[in-house]
Order: C-alpha cells, then sequence, then structure tokens
C-alpha cells in the first residue's frame, strides 16, 4: 500500500520514471500498427528539431537533434549518437536539467545545407549579445562565426551558408528580453508531462498570441552576413514577424510568415535577401479560412502548408510552385489532420503527426503518426491553370500515440532514405526521438509485438520486467 501511494505522489510531482523503471525500450512492433518503432535517443529531455528545420546532413549519413546537455549527432546507418556541442557548465543552474533553457546554453539553429555542419547560437554575458558559431558534426571542432546586433536572435540559415535572417524589435526596452532562448519547458497536466523536451506549448498560448498581435511591436526583419558581419534590414514592420526559413536551394529566397492567430493575419510570405518581391503566397477568399505551418519541398520549387477551408471544417495539405504557380489541394479527414506534415524528396510520401481533441481540427480518432500516399483526382471538366488541382491522401497508422501529450509537438520528418519517420515523443514521461520504419515489420516475435500505449503505462507505473518487455 506505501509503495502504491509513493507510486502516485511520484507521478504527480514528476519524479523520474526511471525510480521506478530501467530505460524505457529500444524497439517494439505497434500491434495496432504493425510498424516497428525505435527509440533513437538515449537523453531524456531529448528532441528533435522542429519539423521544417533541416536537422540532415547533406550527405544523408547523420541527424542532429537537442537534448538536455547540448547538440547531439545521430548516425543514421549505425544508429550510434554523440554529444558534439555541449552546453557550458554553470554554476548558476541549480540542476542539470535547466542548463539546455538558460541563456548561457547553446541553441541549435539548423544543420548546414552545403557542409556536415550544425550552425548555433549562444548568448554572450559579457557583450550582451547572442554569438553565431557552426560545428563540424563529424569531428567537433568548433568556428566562431559573428555577433548579432543587440537583442537580435536568428532563425534560419540560407542554402550556400552565407547568411543569416532573424528579427529584433525596435523597442530597445524589449529587446533583452529577445536574446534568450526561443522556446521554454513548461510542466503538462494532462497525460504525461512533457518534461525536458523542447518546443513545449504553453497552455496560454491562444491567450499570448492575441497580446503579441495586438502589441504592434516594431520589429525589423534582417539579414546578416556569415563572413563580415554585415547586417542589412529587409523589412520594418509592425506586424509579428516569425517562422523565417531560407529556400533549401536558392541562398537568396527566403519564406517567413506574420504570427498570430492564424483568421486574423495574412501568413506565408516571401521575399528576397536584396528585400524585393515581398509577396504574399496564400491570399484567402472565405472569411475564417487559414493557412500555416509552412514548409519547403526538398526541391525548394513548392511552398506546403496545412490549409482549413473554413478552419476546423475541412482540411487540406496545400502546395504552391513557385515556378509554374500551379496550387495543388490533397484532402484529409478530420481524424487524419496533423499539427505537422513532411514529405520524401519527390514528394511520393507524406507524414503527418496527429493530434488529439483539444487541437483545432478536434479529432476525436487523431492521435497516430501517419503515414500519407497521394493521388491526383483527374479532371475531364472544366480547368485552367489559374485554379487548384485537387488530389486525396491515403493514410495508413504508423504508431499509436494516445499516451503522447500533445503540448510537445512530434515534429515529424522522414529520414533521407525514406525508410522511417522520426519524431519526438513523450510517451515514456520525459521526451525521446523515435523512428518508425515505413514499411510493416516481416515476421516480428511474438514477444516484439505490443501495444503503445499500454508499453508506456506499464513502464510509467514500473511494471516493465527486467527485459522491459521489449528490446
Amino acid at each position: 500500500m506505501n509503495r502504491f501511494v509513493l507510486l502516485i505522489f511520484a507521478c504527480f510531482v514528476g519524479l523520474s520514471s526511471s525510480l521506478w523503471a530501467a530505460d524505457p525500450p529500444v524497439s517494439w512492433v505497434d500491434k495496432d500498427t504493425g510498424h516497428r518503432v525505435l527509440r533513437l535517443s538515449g537523453e531524456p529531455g531529448s528532441s528533435g528539431f522542429y519539423f521544417n528545420i533541416n536537422a540532415f546532413t547533406p550527405d544523408g549519413k547523420l541527424m542532429a537533434y537537442n537534448a538536455l546537455d547540448g547538440i547531439h549527432t545521430l548516425d543514421l546507418s549505425s544508429l550510434r549518437t554523440s554529444l558534439v556541442v555541449p552546453n557550458p557548465k554553470s554554476s548558476a543552474d541549480a540542476a542539470p536539467a535547466r542548463s539546455a533553457f538558460s541563456r548561457s546554453g547553446v541553441h541549435a539553429i539548423a544543420v548546414g545545407r552545403k557542409t556536415n555542419s550544425v550552425f548555433y547560437s549562444q548568448y554572450d554575458s559579457e557583450s550582451k549579445r547572442n554569438l553565431l558559431f557552426k560545428a563540424n558534426l563529424e569531428t567537433g571542432e568548433v568556428q566562431k562565426l559573428v555577433a548579432l546586433p543587440a537583442g537580435a536572435s536568428v532563425a534560419t540559415i540560407n542554402a550556400d551558408e552565407t547568411l543569416a535572417v532573424g528579427t529584433y524589435d525596435e523597442d530597445k526596452d524589449s529587446q533583452e528580453q529577445q536574446s534568450g532562448p526561443n522556446h521554454s519547458p513548461i510542466a503538462a497536466t494532462t497525460k504525461t508531462s512533457p518534461e525536458g523536451g523542447f518546443l513545449v506549448q504553453s497552455e496560454n498560448k491562444g491567450q499570448m498570441m492575441e497580446r503579441r498581435l495586438a502589441a504592434r511591436t516594431p520589429v525589423v526583419l534582417f539579414s546578416i552576413d556569415l563572413s563580415s558581419g554585415k547586417v542589412k534590414q529587409l523589412l520594418h514592420s509592425t506586424d509579428w514577424i516569425g517562422h523565417m526559413l531560407f529556400s533549401p536551394t536558392d541562398p537568396a529566397l527566403l519564406m517567413y510568415c506574420h504570427e498570430g492567430p492564424w483568421q486574423k493575419v495574412d501568413r506565408i510570405w516571401m521575399i528576397r535577401t536584396d528585400g524585393t518581391q515581398n509577396h504574399l503566397i496564400h491570399p484567402r477568399t472565405m472569411a475564417m479560412e487559414i493557412a500555416g505551418h509552412e514548409f519547403w519541398g526538398l526541391d525548394g520549387k513548392t511552398v506546403w502548408y496545412d490549409w482549413q477551408y473554413p478552419k476546423g471544417e475541412d482540411f487540406f495539405l496545400a502546395g504552391y510552385n513557385l515556378e509554374t504557380h500551379r496550387r495543388i489541394a490533397y484532402h484529409m479527414q478530420r481524424n487524419e489532420w496533423s499539427i505537422h506534415f513532411n514529405l520524401t524528396q519527390g514528394e511520393t510520401l507524406f507524414t503527418g503527426d496527429g493530434g488529439d481533441p483539444g487541437q483545432v481540427a478536434k479529432a476525436p480518432d487523431g492521435e497516430w503518426i501517419e503515414l500519407f500516399r497521394p493521388e491526383m483526382i483527374n479532371s475531364n471538366g472544366i480547368n485552367g491553370p489559374e485554379m487548384w488541382q485537387p488530389g486525396v491522401f491515403h493514410s495508413e497508422h504508423l504508431v499509436n500515440m494516445a499516451a503522447h501529450n500533445y503540448r510537445l509537438e512530434p515534429n515529424v520528418r522522414f529520414s533521407p532514405d525514406k525508410k522511417r519517420v522520426i519524431f519526438t515523443s513523450n510517451i515514456f514521461g520525459k521526451s525521446y526521438v523515435f523512428g518508425v520504419e515505413v514499411e510493416k515489420a516481416v515476421h516480428p516475435e511474438a514477444a516484439e509485438i505490443q501495444s503503445t500505449p499500454e508499453l508506456a503505462a506499464r513502464y510509467l507505473h514500473g511494471a516493465l520486467s527486467p527485459t522491459g518487455d521489449a528490446k
């Protein structure tokens, strides 16, 4: 009886589940889908990058990810991991788990498109500015690049690794607040706590977005030359600017967004690094129509985004080809909608990370990592180049995510060889990076076949066998 009470207390206060079980399982076959799931990271609190940020080296051999002790790399062939850029030791941090979110910590920006390097920033307490660095993911060699303007942070690196782009507030009083990390861990109150993970959404995110939009804070969108440190102001705005993302192929083309509640902003924009050709990608034609969570196709020709027409009622993944101006809309059902989507080279497969009933789709059965096979709908009727070209997604469940707390976003991406979908999850309490195989497991051992939610519950309650019930 005393042990039962203690277990309940441990779950309530968020004590480490390692008190009751060994490390989480590293491999099992999801009973509900038939696909093998692998735990790829070993560090509690580790997370993959945001879904549209490049995490893979140009040769497709390595993937970078975040952990509480710094930036790690995963060898995609051997699945071995290593710490590449450690967080500096700081006596100001009372516990090690805080160091990844302290100002002195390293903050990954992206893996380069040209070299096997990860770009990251770190706050310098003496100059009170963020400094930019790049580290070789194979050797760990670090190169200091440039110091950012006061109060500035950057979010993206261009395709030839010559420029970074970010923002800073023109209001000097608020610049100091902009120098810290972009995201902080927030404790959850339902399901498992997304403790330790990166990119955890706060419970009052909607209210925060309304306040920030209404503030009309003057902001500058800028680029900085990574060799000379020369700063160019691209745009002055009182709109909330965010989600900067360079083209994966064109070093002079930048996508950015107007942040805020999607139904209140014209979100997706494109601009060139000389400040010209600033234009809106998706003009709305219906009240309460929304478009967002934009990302680049890997060939740099198409921009993809979540399109709801109207919000919360009808769901598409939309694509806009920058060269031909052709627009595609793949339709999906409510339960197939995902917070984020991603795709393979060649756009033959898509994936989504699902969502719980509290998300915009309010899906009753949407908590799955999904695989989508696209199909265009052939038209023999009236058509024209200015019209949307219709398609549909055929979905297949990859992982049952019923035990996942969706305030920690899974942020799905395909491995470069298209064999796995990689995502972050807190199904075992603290977050880890996982991969699920695109092809179903062939003749798995009976002991390997596990219900993912039940496996998570047994781990969190300390009921796993000494071998972890799965490998």
